[in-house]
């Protein structure tokens, strides 16, 4: 009686080295457990579109506005006068530097600017008034053009110099949508 238990003690031994061996994972293995515990870079909110949803087809709402309100903060891209077809984020002037109030139009555009003297720029600019000095564009960027995170997380928050920053996709897409002349509501 004490051979067959050996035996099967012997047995389950090997069988549990085996199963061991098993467990033994190859470079694949590896690299996919290690894909999955390793934590991906996540794109900063301040880079993303304000909404899940799509950006409107201006095509669509010839009588499309923008308004901007300064008491919260946010950018409306309007249909009519009542109907929101999207909202984005923004940060418009400080106090000593406010963004101006009143009706304006679309004016002129541009992919980056530089300002040596604030030592600041921006990226997806699009003027409002007075042909290139207040403008809807990107958070700030450094005189390398690398975006200033610390003046990103101010989206909400009145910080800039009296233009409207927004988050990198929402000044995209008023750059490439928006068309000139368009009337923008500031108040």
């Amino acid at each position: 009686m004490r051979k067959p238990k050996l035996f099967i003690a012997g047995l389950l031994v090997v069988l549990g080295l085996t199963v061991g061996i098993t467990a033994i994972t190859t470079p694949t293995q590896t690299a996919i457990a290690s894909a999955k515990t390793t934590k991906t870079a996540k794109t900063p909110s301040w880079k993303q579109p304000s909404e899940k949803k799509a950006y409107p087809n201006l095509k669509k709402h010839k009588k499309a506005f923008i308004k901007v309100s300064i008491a919260k903060q946010r950018v409306y891209i309007m249909a009519n006068k009542k109907k929101v077809l999207y909202t984005m984020i923004c940060s418009t002037g400080k106090k000593s530097s406010p963004t101006p109030t009143g009706t304006f139009h679309i004016q002129n555009r541009g992919t980056h600017f530089y300002n040596a003297s604030s030592k600041e720029g921006a990226n997806y600019w699009t003027s409002f008034k007075y042909w290139g000095t207040y403008l809807f564009h990107s958070v700030p960027v450094n005189a390398h053009g690398k975006y200033v995170v610390s003046e990103a997380k101010k989206l909400g928050k009145r910080a800039s110099h009296g233009c409207v920053r927004l988050r990198v996709a929402d000044a995209h897409w008023i750059y490439s949508h928006v068309p000139y002349n368009m009337k923008v509501v500031i108040h």
